[in-house]
């Protein structure tokens, strides 16, 4: 039997993890991978769907025929015994059940019930806080990341992700191609960004494809390093704020909402499917107590 070119997939997604598998082995993973790919989910879920099965049944201990449903639920005890939060467990009781439902068509989650989903607030930022982690940085190319993190309310996956071509210098947009979902969506450029990309479209070798390029001109900058500018920059500014990359996109809906930014504008440019999901950023809005004056005072 010809082997299978998927075999090389899960080698792509997972270059550098102990969850390599080959779809050719008879891997008991292979057909949770083949499953994945066919219905077009995204390497990020895979690459979790795949460690999360595994790491349960390096746990367990057995095979996945073996599983039961008092199985899981001791896993997810010890999990919870572990520090971790409600959302990871519900991305691993996700992960969980489409394996054992859906692949190996095993009855195991009618008595298991995913736990209450924290509701914390996103950590926003200041404009004022925004532009001094901006002006911290004196990397041209470090700034104009951070730039279009904040402007553009872009995610750490979709700023790496962005090609030359996807920009719109004229029309002052940007093109988000496969984000979150397999979708793809349209977000404006600030008049910041855009100076930033003026000058440093200028510097750059006519055969890069990535705006922030890798080790070569056709690679792509990773998400770590994204991350480890936005950290420089933080630590730089002298902020003491617990933020992240993701506080920039935080702070991009919640100041469009303060000026008054109709919410499903904020929606579209976020390129969220669900509204309420926008909605999170009604909670973290501060100008509504603008005229209102503490009992206390």
């Amino acid at each position: 039997m010809k082997k299978s070119n998927l075999s090389r997939f899960p080698r792509d997604i997972e270059s550098k993890s102990r969850f390599l598998i080959d779809l050719s082995t008879g891997h008991p993973l292979a057909n949770l991978v083949q499953e994945l790919i066919i219905r077009g989910f995204s390497r990020r879920t895979i690459k979790s769907y795949l460690s999360q099965n595994q790491r349960f049944l390096d746990w367990l201990g057995s095979s996945a025929k073996e599983v039961s449903s008092q199985d899981i639920k001791n896993y997810l005890l010890y999990l919870k015994s572990q520090g971790q939060s409600n959302t990871s467990l519900n991305q691993t009781i996700s992960a969980l059940k489409f394996y054992y439902s859906q692949i190996l068509k095993r009855k195991l989650f009618f008595n298991i019930k995913r736990p209450k989903k924290e509701k914390f607030l996103p950590v926003v930022l200041t404009r004022n806080e925004v532009i001094k982690i901006i002006n911290a940085s004196s990397n041209l190319k470090h700034k104009l990341l951070l730039s279009l993190l904040y402007g553009s309310g872009l995610r750490v996956s979709e700023v790496v992700k962005i090609k030359i071509s996807h920009l719109d210098l004229a029309s002052k947009s940007l093109l988000v191609k496969d984000s979150k979902g397999a979708k793809d969506r349209y977000t404006l450029l600030s008049g910041i960004s855009l100076k930033f990309l003026n000058l440093y479209l200028a510097r750059l070798p006519r055969e890069q494809k990535y705006l922030f390029a890798g080790q070569s001109e056709q690679s792509r900058l990773s998400q770590r390093s994204a991350q480890k500018i936005f950290e420089h920059a933080l630590e730089k500014s002298g902020l003491k704020k617990e933020a992240s990359c993701h506080s920039l996109r935080h702070s991009f809906a919640t100041h469009l909402l303060e000026k008054g930014v109709d919410i499903r504008h904020i929606q579209k440019l976020l390129g969220h499917q669900n509204i309420k999901t926008t909605e999170i950023y009604t909670q973290v809005v501060r100008d509504f107590w603008q005229g209102i004056r503490s009992p206390l005072d």
